[in-house]
């Protein structure tokens, strides 16, 4: 089993409360078929830290504590960030900072337009699609415009830093 430095732990708090506290800043506008979760920028940073993935994980997690899906979300909404992470970090690995932000855009879109298709007890294709499309959206405004500047910024960054963060 990994075990985890005190730096790594205490990263992954700070990413996991900055995420509850930008979710639940905006209120109800942080959750429904039209979301925005500013948030969701931070979903970029397995790119250049694949430890936040936890953090992000726990943050989805706990800001969906206040959620009107309520188990769902908990359930729906955690898992699309968890494997919106895990894209993204795939994305490092062939270096494609460019497309850091799709994996969260897509497992939310998919994931989160189910979990609304369900919760609203409509099953038809038609609203999941309309469901998926408005999640999507308004992710993609989050993570492409919030998380390109996050990833523009960071990369900056490590240019000028060549050390970077040692996590």
């Amino acid at each position: 089993m990994k075990r985890f430095s005190t730096k790594q732990v205490a990263f992954c708090g700070l990413i996991a409360a900055l995420y509850v506290i930008f979710t639940w800043i905006l209120g109800d506008f942080a959750y429904g078929p039209i979301q925005f979760r500013i948030a969701e920028c931070m979903t970029v940073l397995p790119f250049f830290y694949p430890i936040s993935t936890i953090g992000l994980t726990l943050g989805c997690f706990l800001a969906n504590l206040l959620s009107t899906a309520g188990p769902m979300d908990l359930l729906f909404g955690t898992v699309a960030t968890l494997l919106g992470a895990l894209g993204t970090q795939l994305c490092r690995k062939k270096n494609l900072w460019f497309l850091a932000p799709l994996p969260p855009v897509l497992s939310n879109a998919l994931l989160i337009g189910l979990m609304l298709t369900l919760y609203g007890g409509n099953l038809s294709f038609g609203y999941f699609l309309t469901m998926a499309a408005q999640v999507g959206i308004s992710e993609a405004i989050c993570c492409f415009l919030l998380g390109g500047g996050l990833i523009f910024l960071l990369r900056r960054h490590q240019n000028n830093n060549e050390r970077g963060i040692d996590l």
